[in-house]
């Protein structure tokens, strides 16, 4: 099982599960969770081979998917499931092949696509840095900034960071996210299309490249009741860089 963290009240509402992207943990969403935990139960998850979550080279959506099955089966058997990124595409693996465990479908960022990029080089900088004798947060960082000169991309990747280790490790697993990396960006050919008609929302930032016109054609096709909405000034994170409205957005949408 996921490592998890529930949060909220039990209601009459079922519970909603919250998937985190690449490189994150279940901290990650905890903006949407503390709101969405005002009127219910929330269950934020680290994936596999992220935060304090068990390590395995499969890292396939099929398994991520099966993952949250197993959590949602451990919590009622019925939930509103939200993912950001790679979060995001193994909650519509889930929503696809398991449609009975899903009533709503919310996806941050993301779509059943084929992406072109790679996150390997994150990868290659987390490798390449010595941690050796670091003690507080801001000396990794300063460390990490000769092979990443990103201080937002830095700042994310050093939550990972555990200082309690002796030396300090990622909390990562980065010898199977860089075996399925080709996995991680792609979109399995097999997927199936339509395979689940509930209410379904896509949240895409007006300045990512994650959400443009072949990537909703794409979402259209698996999600016939899909409604896509792009929030101006934001990006990727866009939980992060529009949290109230998001939050407020995503809130009323489950409700």
């Amino acid at each position: 099982m996921l490592n998890l963290t529930v949060t909220g009240e039990d209601s009459s509402q079922i519970p909603v599960l919250l998937a985190h992207g690449l490189f994150g943990s279940g901290k990650n969403l905890g903006g949407l969770a503390r709101r969405l935990a005002e009127t219910r139960r929330v269950i934020s998850v680290d994936m596999r081979n992220h935060g304090d979550s068990f390590h395995d080279p499969d890292h396939s959506y099929a398994a991520l998917a099966g993952d949250l099955a197993r959590v949602i089966a451990a919590h009622g058997g019925k939930a509103d499931v939200l993912g950001h990124s790679m979060g995001g595409k193994a909650a519509m693996m889930l929503a696809l092949t398991h449609p009975e465990m899903v009533r709503k479908l919310v996806v941050l960022d993301i779509a059943p696509f084929a992406y072109a990029h790679s996150q390997t080089p994150l990868i290659d900088a987390m490798e390449a840095v010595d941690l050796q004798g670091v003690k507080l947060r801001s000396d990794a960082d300063k460390r990490l900034s000769t092979y990443l000169g990103e201080a937002g991309v830095r700042a994310f990747l050093l939550q990972s960071l555990d200082l309690k280790s002796a030396p300090p490790r990622w909390k990562f697993n980065l010898d199977a996210l860089r075996a399925q990396m080709p996995v991680l960006v792609g979109w399995p050919a097999d997927a199936p299309k339509g395979g689940f008609d509930g209410p379904a929302l896509f949240l895409a930032g007006a300045e990512s490249d994650y959400c443009r016109e072949p990537q909703i054609d794409a979402i259209r096709d698996h999600f016939p009741q899909a409604k896509v909405r792009i929030f101006a000034g934001a990006g990727h994170w866009l939980h992060a860089d529009r949290p109230a409205e998001v939050a407020e957005t995503v809130a009323a949408f489950l409700d």
